[in-house]
């Protein structure tokens, strides 16, 4: 079955959806809906195509566009993304509504998420209905997004505080009604990697569909928990860059292409060396700045005060270089000899041990004083400073690098 395009552009079928999904682990990105749920953060629909572009050339396999149901500019924006020729799958949000499955079908994506609440908490507060309710909608929404060649994933919103035995029973439904896979949704960010661990692994042995891991970061466990959710089996995780999204935001695109690179040693298909490049375009749109430590991205990631530099690996879990990123000393308090050898180095200066570690204890002073570290250029003028025999410290002499003197 051909999509419903109208410019004779030919959209992906749900067979040609599940061959793009094969990887051994297959990532679902959110930025564009999840990820706009961030406090403050708009995309503008030209910031989206730009996002969604960049997430392709990545090799990001699927993409949520968005939720066509909130109003015209959310349509056209999905409908023009589903229509950008990309590489990827084009997802949109849907609740279980007939109505919703409708307005993405008018947007030509080749693939829905329906989700609907799943814990009793939030069936009886949200819903006010019960978990027989809930079945018969989400059977009903999946049948109908299957009878118009949609790929399906049926999300469970709060999974993690869903019985486990009603959890079952959802999945099974999905499956039935024609759904790819089950999404588990810890959308409260309450769960833990060893309850998670053990509830994905009954799920799909017990409903026999793939498993979908949605986590959220409220306690700082959304990496964690899709690290245990992919160890039990399941296949697919909803990410965003940076991990932005709704309150502590979600499971970072960044950390969980990498981790399940080195830790699980499964591949995404993801290009890491562009994981920076999605980074920097997602956080100029959305406003929101990457920390300057932030795992896998973080300008200063790299960026060592200590460490023993003719052998990085010694120190690294992995060369920058996978994520496009480089190495850089850090000159401070916290400095050693090699250190100080490797920036002279930089420098073109080659400098004995014995000077080394003079300067090294110039360095430390002046860093102590400063409350900082030191710049490059700060670095020479102790070096300029020891070798003419200066008392950089003297307080009638040459002050520390970057204060000013008493006469100014």
């Amino acid at each position: 079955m051909l999509g419903r395009s109208t410019d004779g552009m030919h959209m992906k079928t749900k067979t040609e959806v599940v061959e793009r999904l094969n990887a051994p682990l297959c990532i679902c990105d959110s930025t564009l809906c999840a990820g706009e749920q961030a406090a403050g953060a708009v995309f503008s629909n030209i910031e989206k195509y730009r996002i969604a572009q960049l997430l392709d050339d990545a090799g990001v396999p699927q993409i949520e566009a968005g939720m066509p149901m909130i109003g015209a500019e959310e349509k056209t924006s999905v409908k023009h993304i589903a229509h950008m020729g990309l590489g990827a799958s084009v997802m949109a949000s849907v609740r279980a509504d007939l109505a919703d499955i409708n307005a993405s079908l008018d947007c030509d994506v080749d693939s829905v998420s329906i989700s609907i609440q799943s814990s009793d908490l939030q069936i009886a507060n949200i819903l006010n209905k019960d978990q027989n309710w809930v079945l018969e909608k989400i059977y009903e929404s999946a049948v109908y997004a299957a009878e118009h060649g949609l790929y399906i994933s049926c999300v469970a919103e709060d999974a993690s505080r869903a019985d486990l035995g009603f959890l079952i029973d959802f999945a099974k439904a999905a499956k039935a009604a024609g759904a790819s896979r089950f999404g588990y949704a810890d959308s409260t960010g309450v769960e833990d990697p060893f309850t998670c661990q053990e509830r994905i692994k009954m799920l799909r042995q017990i409903a026999g569909i793939d498993v979908e891991i949605i986590s959220r970061n409220d306690f700082g466990m959304a990496t964690a928990n899709t690290f245990a959710a992919i160890n039990a089996g399941a296949r697919f995780a909803r990410v965003t860059a940076m991990g932005i999204g709704q309150r502590a935001g979600c499971a970072p695109l960044e950390e969980v292409v990498m981790m399940s690179k080195h830790m699980l040693k499964l591949e995404t298909g993801v290009d890491t060396t562009k994981l920076r490049g999605v980074a920097d375009s997602v956080s100029t749109a959305s406003g929101i700045p990457i920390w300057s430590s932030k795992p896998i991205i973080g300008p200063k990631c790299f960026a060592q005060e200590t460490g023993i530099f003719n052998n990085p690996s010694v120190t690294e879990p992995y060369d920058p270089k996978e994520v496009g990123m480089e190495r850089s000393l850090v000159i401070g308090k916290h400095s050693v000899r090699n250190t100080i050898v490797a920036a002279m180095g930089d420098m073109g200066i080659e400098i004995s041990r014995n000077d080394a570690e003079n300067l090294l204890s110039l360095v430390r002073r002046a860093s102590s004083q400063m409350h900082r570290s030191l710049t490059q250029s700060e670095l020479f003028l102790l070096y300029e400073d020891m070798m003419s025999g200066n008392n950089t410290f003297d307080d009638e002499a040459v002050p520390a690098p970057g204060q000013p003197s008493s006469q100014e």
